[in-house]
């Protein structure tokens, strides 16, 4: 059995930058600190955190006054940014700046008098966050068939903006059908999509005329994730979302196949290595670690943290 492993793969640097947040503020004002929700979409990331000392919450009213409190790498609106100063917390907010980027684009978009469309999925958090950070009506939409839902005139001065975490092809394609009904809007193409996960879809699109069988290490809460094994999937490979190597199944595989095998963003490695190991009880491996351009970005701790302690 020959597994091909897809290069770059994991962590990206807001996710390093996330999880760095929260184990910097244990070390720097002590057990507990209160995090909103999942600091990046990742079980065993959050659990990890969970033992050191962070208590995740879903409310700011679950959070006691005056206590340390963590946004997660996917944003708030500004709304919950007000509730954490009523509530007097001591804030550190993890939102990975790419994101900021997003919800500063879209609140220029909003005052120099643009409808902001949203292409993004309506539930997920860094959507909600960003729609509640731009002080204007937002529509959000997630396919090319939602383009003609859309309840403004062809002349109306419009801009989009997008999650950062989608589908290339398909965030291309809705934006090719608000072009073709709005000739005059505004927006960045694709740029809004993080580098990181364009280089993740990359890696396993090259993958995907190589192996029989694709595995991706991911939680089914990741957009990425799901964005990575779809891609595979629509080249018509077996393709297979797993959250850890407990999740594999023997059937998928047999002595002779090439397995590629990748990583969400906020998936750590040891999990890939899991994979591995698991697959080494099927079958004698040859593992090939596939070669790749090296990410250099890194992001600095958030205000209020001590970058060394």
């Amino acid at each position: 059995m020959k597994v091909l492993l897809a290069n770059p793969r994991g962590f990206c640097a807001g996710v390093v930058r996330a999880i760095d947040t929260v184990e910097q503020a244990l070390k720097q004002f002590g057990a507990p600190v209160f995090v909103r929700h999942e600091i990046v979409h990742n079980a065993h990331v959050v659990q990890d955190l969970r033992e050191k000392g962070a208590i995740f919450v879903d409310e700011l009213d679950q959070v006691p006054e005056n206590a340390v409190t963590i946004f997660s790498a996917h944003g708030v609106s500004q709304a919950v940014e007000l509730h954490a100063v009523q509530r007097h917390l001591q804030v550190v907010d993890a939102t990975c700046p790419l994101v900021k980027k997003v919800h500063l684009q879209g609140r220029q978009y909003a005052a120099a008098g643009y409808h902001v469309i949203l292409i993004g999925e309506p539930a997920h958090p860094e959507v909600l966050g960003t729609q509640g950070q731009i002080p204007a009506t937002v529509s959000v939409i997630s396919t090319p068939d939602e383009v003609a839902t859309l309840d403004l005139p062809p002349d109306s001065p419009v801009a989009y903006i997008s999650q950062t975490t989608l589908s290339v092809d398909d965030t291309y394609a809705v934006i090719q059908a608000l072009k073709q009904r709005y000739p005059q809007i505004l927006g960045p193409e694709v740029r809004d999509i993080c580098y990181a996960v364009q280089n993740r879809q990359r890696a396993v699109r090259a993958l995907c005329d190589q192996v029989d069988v694709m595995l991706i290490v991911g939680s089914d809460k990741s957009a990425n994730a799901a964005t990575l094994r779809n891609i595979a999937a629509q080249t018509g490979i077996p393709s297979y979302l797993i959250a850890d190597a407990t999740s594999l199944r023997e059937h998928w595989f047999n002595k002779h196949s090439v397995i590629g095998l990748s990583a969400a963003a906020s998936t750590p490695e040891v999990l890939v290595q899991g994979v591995i190991n698991a697959l080494s009880k099927l079958a004698e491996l040859q593992v090939i670690d596939l070669p790749s351009h090296e990410e250099r970005v890194q992001f600095r701790l958030p205000d209020g943290l001590i970058a060394h302690l």
